[in-house]
């Protein structure tokens, strides 16, 4: 079975994570999405909001699981049976930061591939520490996140915003 980890702080899930996923879909029998924690972000939702917003998002599909993960990816990756980690890039910034997480993980463990898909055109403005700022400034956000995710910003917004 061609297990793959869709590894990310996800925080929000955007749509272009969400456009990411659905394009891997046909090259994996299972996406596994790892919500994982960065240390080096301010958060704005909780583990169990992104990880329960973005089960809300692929509700039915049953090649997707979403799960909360913490630790080096490739560890994860062993503990679940994948052989593959699914990474998007935007511009050639995320392919020189992709690019040496790649190269370190062959290191840790050469039995599991970095795959890369490139943001598809319209999507690749888009990023989560993007739309945590617009959010937080008051300004829409709904172009940018799937609607469950926005219902759920919506839902944190104080009414006087």
């Amino acid at each position: 079975m061609k297990i793959a980890v869709f590894p990310g702080s996800f925080d929000p899930f955007t749509s272009a994570h969400q456009d990411l996923v659905e394009r891997a879909l046909p090259l994996f029998d299972k996406i596994i999405i790892a919500v994982g924690y960065n240390a080096n972000k301010k958060g704005m939702l909780d583990h169990k909001e992104r990880v329960n917003c973005i089960q809300h998002v692929f509700q039915g599909v049953q090649t997707i699981e979403v799960v909360k993960y913490s630790g080096l990816t490739v560890d994860f990756c062993q503990k679940v049976g994948a052989k593959f980690i699914l990474r998007g890039l935007r511009n050639t910034g995320d392919f020189e930061f992709e690019n040496a997480i790649a190269q370190n993980n062959l290191l840790l463990n050469p039995t599991i591939e970095c795959y890369f898909l490139m943001s598809r055109t319209g999507k690749a403005h888009i990023s989560s520490t993007i739309v945590r700022d617009i959010w937080f400034n008051g300004g829409d956000v709904s172009a940018m996140v799937p609607k469950e995710v926005l219902n759920l910003l919506n839902g944190k917004r104080p009414a006087n915003s």
